[in-house]
């Protein structure tokens, strides 16, 4: 069983950066494959960024291309994700999640645990 808990979140103004981790106990994320998802309220929950074993594999939303990061240090066992020049509609809370099956997955459905969210609020 693996244990995800996001750190990181928090208030920023618009154009400002955060940086969220995501630190795994149970099993070592090498031998993982790890996603950031996020949910605005009244919205479902949405893919924003994955990251393979290595971290030679990325994938990220439109939404998010060229401003989020997603990375991954294994020694630490923790993946991160810089969230730069951010939005109003950034505004959700973010989750973690890891995957047993390596690749860079977008459907939350290919990951099998998930963190319990930090809240990530962007003011204009």
């Amino acid at each position: 069983q693996v244990q995800l808990v996001e750190s990181g979140g928090g208030l920023v103004q618009a154009g400002g950066s955060l940086r969220l981790s995501c630190a795994a106990s149970g099993r070592t994320f090498s031998s993982l494959a790890s996603g950031w998802f996020r949910q605005a309220p009244g919205k479902e929950r949405e893919f924003v960024a994955s990251i393979s074993y290595s971290g030679g594999i990325t994938a990220y939303a439109d939404s998010v291309k060229g401003r989020f990061t997603i990375s991954k240090d294994n020694a630490r066992n923790t993946v991160y994700l810089q969230m730069n020049s951010l939005k109003p509609e950034d505004t959700a809370v973010y989750y973690c999640a890891a995957a047993t099956r390596n690749g860079a997955w977008k459907d939350s459905g290919n990951f099998g645990s998930w963190g319990q969210g930090t809240q990530v609020t962007v003011s204009s």
